[in-house]
């Protein structure tokens, strides 16, 4: 069953969405929208460092993944999150981007981990994929109390115990294990938005966390699939093809909602 490129693509899809939409719901829920893209933008500098040290390219991702996390959970106090998000984005997708261009005796394609390339996912991509929809999924239901008091209410989450700044670093280390799983998918600009979207999407029809989570993740897959299905009728980029898909469910979502 494997072996047909499309049952990849859509095992990758399915696996990218379980891992990224439910963990979206925290990035919409703290209003941390640009965490996604800078986390996913360090990506870029992670591929410059496994091309020019060996390192495959998943490892090379999640340690420009993992420093970006750690760099905004210390961030400087005096900064708000959005500027340190800002300036971390923008800078590290530069930082990336001339990194690669000094590999010229290296082939790739650039574009592939811009915008994902599915359809060329490999056996042993999905056991990346899914080995960390594994690792994410389990640290979600480890600690998904903690996370949610976190997101409430930091001050009454302190109050009762909780260490927000260590919750805050474990939650900022599982988007960078999700984007370093995603990237071969989806693409660095483009993992934010399975983050985000779905997890948008799915909040008009929810009326609990758990509930907007599980939504979250189907509609992710959904989108993964109906992407997949429209790439392959109309000839179109698969991973754009997915975030229209999303996309599209979004706007309907939101139109039930205001019917409703």
């Amino acid at each position: 069953m494997l072996d047909s490129f499309l049952t990849r693509a859509a095992l990758a899809g399915i696996g990218t969405a379980l891992a990224a939409a439910p963990l979206g719901c925290f990035i919409v829920w703290r209003r941390m929208a640009f965490f996604g893209d800078a986390t996913a933008h360090a990506a870029i500098l992670g591929v410059a460092l496994a091309l020019s040290t060996g390192l495959p390219i998943f490892a090379g991702v999640l340690v420009m993944a993992l420093a970006m996390a750690v760099f905004v959970t210390k961030r400087n106090a005096r900064h708000s999150v959005d500027t340190a998000l800002g300036v971390a984005a923008h800078a590290s997708l530069a930082i990336g981007l001339v990194a690669v261009s000094f590999l010229g005796n290296i082939r790739f394609d650039l574009e592939s981990f811009l915008f994902g390339d599915i359809l060329s996912v490999s056996k042993t991509d999905l056991l990346v994929i899914w080995g960390g929809v594994a690792a994410v999924s389990a640290l979600l239901c480890w600690r998904w109390d903690a996370f949610l008091a976190m997101t409430l209410n930091e001050e009454l989450a302190a109050a009762s115990g909780i260490d927000t700044r260590r919750e805050q670093l474990i939650l900022t280390l599982a988007l960078a294990l999700v984007v370093a799983v995603a990237i071969k998918a989806i693409g660095a600009l483009l993992i934010s938005s399975m983050l985000i979207i779905p997890a948008a999407a799915a909040r008009p029809l929810a009326d609990t966390p758990e509930r907007m989570a599980a939504i979250a993740a189907v509609i992710g897959m959904l989108s993964a699939i109906g992407g997949l299905a429209g790439a392959w009728y109309l000839d179109t980029p698969a991973g754009p093809s997915i975030v229209c898909m999303a996309t599209l469910i979004f706007v309907l979502t939101g139109a039930m909602k205001r019917r409703g």
